[in-house]
């Protein structure tokens, strides 16, 4: 019985600490890297917007 235990003890230390310290790390793995504005595609489909509009005021 005592094994059986240890076993248990052994593998939940084993998955805390690959979640603490396993290939993606806390960090990384909550937020997303940036995104470059060329990339974003909201901001092109502003300044695409923004470009339209110019042209129609200057007709």
């Amino acid at each position: 019985m005592i094994y059986v235990l240890a076993a248990i003890g052994a593998l939940t230390v084993a998955v805390l600490m690959w979640k603490a310290f396993g290939p993606e790390m806390g960090s990384r793995r909550r937020g997303q890297a940036p995104i470059a504005p060329d990339d974003d595609p909201d901001f092109l489909r502003r300044i695409d917007e923004e470009q339209r509009r110019q042209r129609h005021d200057e007709e």
